[in-house]
């Protein structure tokens, strides 16, 4: 099979996507579950949202694949897992990919598969890890039409805390974010920048491979709808948001908010008419 067939399935007619991300049980940390304690239900909310894609591990797909009929939202399968995401660091981080992705992704019907490329200060193990896992990956994913999302993070550390937080500093992200195309990645989901004016800059890097925006942590309903609609503006593809749903008083409506951005060019202000 074609990568192409399956990108048809996780891209609308319009070129582009929104994934919503629910697959932050993986990673171990009870702070991540606030939103998805109860998985069936957070599939059945979001299935009637229609999104175009919703990101599980291996553990929690087929609470998505056993549904039947022919309409509903592509599979995105994590294929790696992290311990870094703490408030407090282990004393060993890892970046540990599952064990057979591709075949556990095509005995899932999955669109696409996701691995992580982390960039941490004094970490180089962890980098390293992250490129093992895709140089792995890659091959596989060639050899059975599957797509690459390669997700490149540049982390920082969290002053008087001791975790790791986002760093939006394009200067350091445009290397990182190349170097994922540089391994084959056939999408790249890639972290906000500080200025959203300049992520222009990681779409051209991106060397025409679609670029989707990670969402990151909460925030309000206006910041995460201008954000949006900003970064869309910018070249985007479109969307991979996790807590800015799952964590949202209304996540069928957030969901259907940020839809009409993505797909039909809404305005913010037009988007917001979703929540009300």
């Amino acid at each position: 099979m074609s990568t192409a067939y399956r990108m048809a399935r996780l891209f609308a007619a319009d070129g582009k996507c929104f994934d919503v991300a629910v697959d932050h049980g993986f990673f171990g940390e009870q702070r991540f579950l606030a939103g998805i304690e109860d998985m069936p239900q957070v599939i059945r909310t979001l299935l009637d949202a229609d999104p175009d894609a919703i990101q599980l591990s291996v553990g929690q797909a087929p609470l998505l694949q056993a549904i039947p009929g022919k309409a509903k939202p592509a599979l995105v399968l994590r294929t790696d897992i992290a311990n870094l995401y703490g408030l407090q660091l282990p004393r060993s981080l890892f970046s540990r990919m599952i064990h057979k992705p591709l075949e556990q992704a095509l005995r899932l019907d999955a669109a696409c598969v996701v691995a992580n490329l982390f960039l941490l200060p004094d970490q180089p193990e962890v980098w390293d890890q992250c490129v093992r896992n895709i140089m792995a990956l890659k091959p596989e994913c060639e050899r059975y039409g599957m797509p690459l999302m390669i997700e490149p993070l540049v982390m920082q550390i969290v002053n008087g805390q001791g975790g790791y937080s986002v760093d939006g500093d394009i200067e350091k992200m445009i290397p990182l974010v190349r170097q994922a195309i540089e391994l084959g990645a056939d999408i790249i989901k890639a972290d906000p920048a500080d200025d959203a004016s300049q992520y222009h800059r990681i779409v051209e890097v991106a060397a025409g491979k679609p670029v989707l925006v990670r969402g990151g942590g909460k925030v309000s309903d206006g910041e995460i709808l201008q954000r949006t609609y900003d970064l869309m503006k910018q070249g985007a593809k479109g969307i991979v948001y996790g807590r800015n749903v799952i964590q949202h008083a209304n996540p069928s409506a957030i969901t259907r908010a940020l839809m009409a951005i993505v797909h039909d060019d809404a305005t913010p202000q037009q988007a917001a008419a979703y929540l009300s």
